[in-house]
C-alpha cells in the first residue's frame, strides 16, 4: 500500500514538473517572438536607472528600440512581466541584473554591462547597422 502511495506521489510530482517545464518553454517562445519583432528590443523596468541609461544611449545613437516595461506588462495566458523577467535572468550570466536586457537583430546582446562595453570598444554601432537599426 505504501509503495502505491509513493509511486502516485512520484507520478504527480513528475506531471507537475513537466507542466512547469512546458509553461517555461512557452515563456521562452514569447520572449523569442518579442525579441525578434524589431531590430532592437529592450526589456526594461520603468523605475530602473540602468534601464534608463541603456534606453537613452540607444536613442542618442538614433535607434528607436521597442521597449517592453516588464513591470507594466499585463499577465496573459502565456506569461506576464514577472515570468518574462525570470526567463531573461536565465539567459544572462549569473550575478547580472535581470533588466535591462537588449536584443539586437533578434539575438541576445546582453545587459547594461555588455551594451556599454560594446559602445566603448566601438562594436555597438556596427551591430546596430547590421541589424538594420541604423542606416548611416
Amino acid at each position: 500500500m505504501r509503495m502505491q502511495v509513493a509511486e502516485a506521489v512520484d507520478r504527480d510530482q513528475a506531471d507537475q514538473d513537466a507542466a512547469e517545464a512546458e509553461a517555461m518553454m512557452g515563456v521562452y517562445e514569447r520572449v523569442a517572438r518579442m525579441a525578434s519583432a524589431n531590430a532592437v528590443v529592450v526589456f526594461s523596468a520603468s523605475g530602473c536607472c540602468m534601464c534608463h541609461v541603456v534606453k537613452r544611449l540607444l536613442l542618442g545613437l538614433g535607434v528607436g528600440p521597442t521597449v517592453y516595461e516588464l513591470d507594466q506588462l499585463a499577465a496573459t495566458a502565456t506569461a506576464g512581466g514577472r515570468e518574462i523577467q525570470a526567463a531573461l535572468a536565465h539567459l544572462l550570466p549569473p550575478g547580472q541584473p535581470a533588466v535591462p536586457v537588449v536584443f539586437v537583430g533578434g539575438r541576445l546582446l546582453g545587459g547594461v554591462e555588455k551594451v556599454m562595453a560594446c559602445h566603448i570598444n566601438g562594436t555597438l554601432v556596427p551591430l546596430l547597422k547590421q541589424a538594420g537599426a541604423l542606416w548611416l
